[in-house]
């Protein structure tokens, strides 16, 4: 009544809530510097969300201010794009393993350089720690790229219990119809009793903590100034973004959001299994050529059988055994060849003594009844 005797009909306007003074809210100096480290981490290309602001005010600044609130004052500045609702990350299944060297996650993702050339960056990743390993940079990845990583992050840190990737043909042949085999990276898998575990197809988030990884990556090259136009000076971002990520910048999985690199040496780590017993059984079918040679690969590798001129174009199979192969007609069942495969040659001879060169006169034919 005294608003309305005052003012008249303004007092039935809405007024504004908010309390005359507020005496818990954190100093303009401490919002001017979330501002600051926001578009710093942004302009550098990392992660800048309000759990990074939050550890880099405790940790470097000695300040305390929870998430929520460094997200409304990020939220009152306009510092916060608005993006499109997503699926519930309470509909999604989270795992992570519970030691280091438990699981490697690998894959690559596409990234054009500055004259529109095209790159690929190949990743592993710490599946436990986040941790992450050797970051390489190629115009396109291939199988013995990826076999070549892994001995180099083997041969720096330790040999894993797992590993985790898609299902493409650098990874694995299980959607190949099984007619080549196991290629090298598999094979180098078994020897060292690695288990290899595969993602459901067109089910990236399977490798989930690797495609987040790229795309902080990604992020990263972006801010770089000037871009690369060419993949040897690429070869240095990705290692120092690496030396970022692992040493300089929290991570919100570990426990107490620590540094990967703390994480990987704060627990045991894990060891591979035996895999000795776990064969890879094939039948294939071949004919060999003029020469009596067919073909098997092994290790994403072609070897060259010999089965003698006698069996020239025949048909036949090849039950495959790892390196243990037999040769069968497959029109009588007949065994033509068993053999234990030779990695070291590209050619298995049959063992029996060689003919004589082409071109080589035949000696004269003896008759029996020579006339006299």
């Amino acid at each position: 009544m005294a608003r309305d005797r005052a003012e008249g009909e303004a007092a039935f306007e809405p007024r504004s809530r908010r309390p005359e003074s507020s005496p818990r809210a954190i100093p303009h100096a401490t919002v001017d510097l979330i501002i600051k480290l926001r578009k710093d981490l942004a302009g550098q290309g990392l992660d800048a969300g309000p759990q990074t602001i939050a550890w880099h005010l405790r940790h470097h600044h000695k300040i305390q201010v929870s998430a929520a609130a460094i997200s409304g004052y990020l939220t009152r500045h306009g510092l916060v794009v608005p993006e499109p609702a997503n699926r519930p990350k309470s509909s999604c299944i989270r795992f992570a393993a519970g030691q280091p060297d438990q699981r490697w996650q690998s894959g690559f993702t596409h990234c054009p350089l500055a004259g529109g050339i095209a790159t690929e960056i190949l990743t592993w990743l710490d599946d436990h720690s986040r941790y992450a390993l050797p970051v390489t940079a190629w115009h396109r990845v291939t199988g013995p790229i990826v076999l070549a990583t892994c001995r180099a992050a083997v041969a720096k840190h330790e040999v894993p219990a797992s590993t985790l990737t898609g299902n493409g043909m650098v990874f694995t042949t299980r959607l190949s119809g099984g007619k080549g085999g196991r290629h090298g990276f598999e094979h180098e898998l078994r020897h060292r009793g690695i288990t290899q575990k595969n993602g459901k197809p067109d089910h990236p988030q399977t490798q989930g903590k690797v495609e987040r990884f790229q795309q902080t990556r990604k992020n990263w090259l972006a801010a770089q100034s000037p871009q690369p136009a060419t993949l040897t000076p690429l070869q240095t971002p990705p290692n120092t973004s690496a030396t970022v990520c692992n040493h300089q910048r929290p991570h919100r999985s570990p426990p107490h959001r620590a540094t990967p690199a703390t994480a990987c040496t704060t627990r045991p780590q894990a060891a591979p299994g035996d895999r000795a017993a776990d064969t890879h059984n094939r039948v294939r079918t071949g004919r060999p050529d003029a020469h009596g040679c067919v073909t098997s690969r092994h290790g994403g590798k072609l070897y060259h059988i010999g089965t003698g001129r006698t069996h020239a174009r025949t048909h036949a199979l090849l039950p495959v055994q790892d390196l243990h192969i037999r040769i069968i007609n497959a029109a009588t069942g007949e065994l033509l060849r068993e053999l234990t495969l030779d990695p070291t040659r590209n050619y298995q001879p049959t063992g029996r003594p060689p003919g004589p060169p082409p071109g080589t006169p035949r000696p004269p034919r003896k008759l029996k009844n020579p006339e006299p």
